[in-house]
């Protein structure tokens, strides 16, 4: 089995990133993902981003040359009051390995997951959460379970609402504590779900105040686990869509790419509606602003979600997306 699977490629190496490695062992250029990645890129048409059939987009696929600027529409007008909306082109859309966009399109499961630029695939089974259950906190890579379960990463800047995320995801409102003060999480906790595979919550970055020898040591080993963790199978990089981007963000983001570690962006506290009057930006602007920014970073897009753990919107598209991962993963 692959154990890494290279999600996003890097355009170029930030100087303000000073941690280094070699590149991962597990790469082949002959795995599906990569070669994925390497096809050609579609020419661009506006989507909105909530689940919608893709037939409209097969269409838009398989013609030459491709010559649309007007947004496409979802065939479904309804959706949820409130819920903010953020256009994407088409060669944006982050297709799962295994998937083919024209044949997609004339499954039931193609479609664009609500809130986020993910193609729904054939891998999107048992997402559902029925058990989950704490197992242990750990502070170094090597004192992590060893069953070998696949595993997704939850990682970002403190107080970007990471725990509370977590249980809005297995719907419990203590599996994981929160806490209003940043730096609250200091280890690797493994959450196991459904008994098959683990969610991680990791330490926050960023939090000022945390002694400077704590701040270090949670840095180390959490990039030590993203290097080393061979049932990882994907970090999920929260980001704050109620301010403006942050530059330790885009680093973090940056590091990831670079070391070829598998990336999906959530978008947390979207629920936050921010009036213009105030000269605050909507969360859906903010999503925007992150996404021009990152693009100057890598060369395809990675996956990303617009969440709220207050609403719980985002949390059947993350499950979602874990799932067809996840099942891709255990398959090869």
């Amino acid at each position: 089995m692959l154990l890494h699977h290279r999600i996003l490629n890097p355009r170029l190496i930030l100087p303000i990133v000073s941690f280094s490695a070699p590149p991962p062992r597990y790469l082949q250029s002959d795995h599906p993902l990569l070669l994925l990645l390497a096809s050609e890129r579609r020419n661009p048409a506006s989507l909105l981003t909530r689940s919608h059939s893709l037939s409209t987009v097969a269409q838009l696929a398989v013609s030459a040359p491709l010559e649309v600027d007007a947004p496409i529409l979802p065939q479904v007008a309804d959706e949820k009051d409130g819920e903010p909306q953020v256009q994407i082109p088409l060669d944006k859309l982050f297709v799962p390995p295994g998937v083919d966009l024209a044949e997609a399109a004339s499954t039931a499961s193609g479609r664009v997951l609500r809130g986020s630029n993910i193609v729904l695939g054939p891998y999107a089974r048992d997402a559902q959460v029925a058990t989950a259950e704490f197992v242990k906190s750990s502070t170094k890579t090597e004192e992590c379970p060893t069953d070998g379960l696949p595993e997704f990463a939850l990682v970002g800047r403190s107080n970007v609402g990471k725990s509370s995320l977590l249980n809005s995801l297995v719907r419990r409102k203590r599996l994981a504590l929160t806490s209003k003060k940043p730096g609250k999480t200091q280890c690797i906790n493994h959450f196991r779900i459904n008994d098959s595979w683990y969610l991680v919550d990791l330490p926050g970055y960023g939090y000022a105040a945390a002694p400077h020898e704590a701040r270090v040591n949670w840095d180390e080993f959490t990039k030590n686990y993203f290097l080393n963790r061979e049932s990882l199978v994907s970090v999920f990089l929260l980001i704050d869509a109620s301010i403006p981007a942050k530059k330790i963000d885009l680093e973090y983001a940056s590091w990831l790419g670079q070391n070829q570690i598998p990336m999906t962006l959530l978008f947390t506290k979207c629920d936050k509606r921010k009036k213009k009057k105030n000269g605050g930006k909507r969360p859906e602007e903010n999503v925007e602003d992150f996404q021009k920014l990152i693009c100057e970073y890598f060369k395809e897009a990675p996956p990303w979600i617009m969440t709220s753990s207050v609403t719980n919107q985002g949390r059947e598209e993350i499950l979602l997306h874990m799932a067809q991962l996840r099942n891709y993963w255990l398959k090869h």
